[in-house]
């Protein structure tokens, strides 16, 4: 697999068909511009990887991320802080737009924009005792890399605005029972828990997970007859995948939940 990342600041690892982001930047991997970038270029190519069909994110065990580099944005203006946010933050979206699964794994502090590079992920596995917030409001500004956005739509807008305006960040137990993660562990148990659940999904059909992941995603903020409609689209255009006729196949010469599926 080739070095998808010209920065020193994260690696990139394979576990079978699981690419692994590792953040690495001690101690607490602050999120700054090179880091964020070389993030973004990572997710783009294992996106595009059809070898990669699950994607881990991990900052190690003493934090995930534990925001953003606030000495790199201190004394921006408002027009640099603008350009800063769209060649910057837009790793988030990069992260989110990831046609394979993603999954967090969460230890330690995952705030700021810590947080917001976790809440681009599918899915959350947080340590019991790890914090996740987004404390800005305590530097007198607002979650600027998506915060305001994709939170809401997790926890719900009261929610949101509680853990927003005050700044307060929630545990691993908290964040599960919000709905802010999907599951809390202990400590020692993040990285191999996320990893077991990424290696399940990339053993699914590659192909329907996408599809499935596009028609949830792009159906947040539409009407139920457009969102209808997409699901309609991306279902037809599986059955001209392998994985259709192979899991169709399977279901019906030895039942359901049987079939190996190839990815195509």
């Amino acid at each position: 697999m080739p070095d998808l990342a010209d920065s020193e600041l994260i690696r990139v690892e394979r576990v079978g068909a699981v690419a692994v982001i590792r953040l690495d930047r001690p101690p607490v991997n602050a999120l700054n511009a090179e880091m964020l970038q070389a993030i973004g270029t990572a997710a783009a190519a294992l996106s595009a990887d059809p070898s990669v069909r699950a994607v881990v994110l991990y900052g190690g065990e003493r934090a995930f991320a534990a925001g953003g580099d606030i000495k790199e944005m201190a004394e921006l203006s408002a027009v640099e802080m603008e350009t800063y946010s769209r060649t910057v933050f837009s790793a988030m979206d990069v992260v989110a737009a990831v046609r394979q699964p993603v999954t967090a794994a969460i230890t330690g502090y995952a705030l700021g924009g810590g947080c917001e590079l976790a809440l681009a992920a599918d899915f959350r596995v947080i340590a019991e005792n790890a914090k996740i917030g987004l404390p800005e409001i305590l530097l007198g500004v607002i979650p600027g890399a998506g915060g305001t956005q994709r939170l809401p739509r997790l926890v719900g807008v009261t929610k949101a605005k509680e853990m927003i305006f005050g700044g307060r960040p929630v545990d691993g137990v908290e964040a599960v029972r919000i709905g802010l993660a999907s599951r809390a562990v202990p400590a020692g148990e993040v990285y191999e828990t996320a990893l077991e659940w990424a290696t399940q999904l990339a053993a699914g059909p590659t192909m329907a997970l996408a599809a499935a992941k596009e028609a949830i995603d792009q159906s947040t903020d539409v009407d139920l007859v457009t969102g209808l409609a997409l699901e309609g689209r991306v279902f037809s255009a599986l059955f001209d995948t392998d994985d259709q006729r192979i899991g169709m196949t399977s279901f019906l010469e030895n039942g359901p939940g049987k079939a190996s599926f190839t990815g195509r």
